[in-house]
């Protein structure tokens, strides 16, 4: 079976959020982890090479693939900013349509900026994501 790639690493999350070059992402990178790191009461750790995650939960699936994730997460990529949420709570869908501009793949969220998004939705998003 496969090794997985997305572990948790010893990568300082502040060095990896330097690199980002662009400086309004930069700058929403750091807030984003602010608000995650309250919302989630967990210190952001890199998983793999790209993505600040925030605790963990283990998963096995019926396949006998397992391994660890983030509770929540995100990675600031080059178009925009995914971010790693469950969306089996209450009110998800609600809490979505108020987010602001967003695109949603998959499993993921997508943001282009903080600007463009209610952070206060996002807040309470994050912290029944992880409940």
């Amino acid at each position: 079976m496969a090794k997985n790639k997305t572990i948790e690493t010893t990568q300082s999350v502040a060095e990896f959020l330097n690199t980002v070059t662009d400086d309004v992402k930069r700058a929403d990178s750091f807030r984003l982890m602010e608000i995650m790191k309250e919302a989630t009461g967990f210190e952001p750790k890199m998983w793999g090479d790209a993505i600040v995650g925030f605790g963990s939960y283990h998963y096995k699936y019926d396949s006998g693939r397992e391994g660890d994730a983030p509770k929540a997460g995100f990675s600031p990529r080059a178009k925009e900013f995914s971010l790693y949420l469950a969306k089996n709570y209450a009110d998800s869908e609600k809490l979505i349509q108020q987010l602001g501009k967003h695109k949603v793949k998959g499993s993921c969220l997508y943001i282009k900026k903080l600007a463009d998004i209610n952070e206060d939705i996002l807040r309470e998003m994050i912290t029944l994501s992880i409940r």
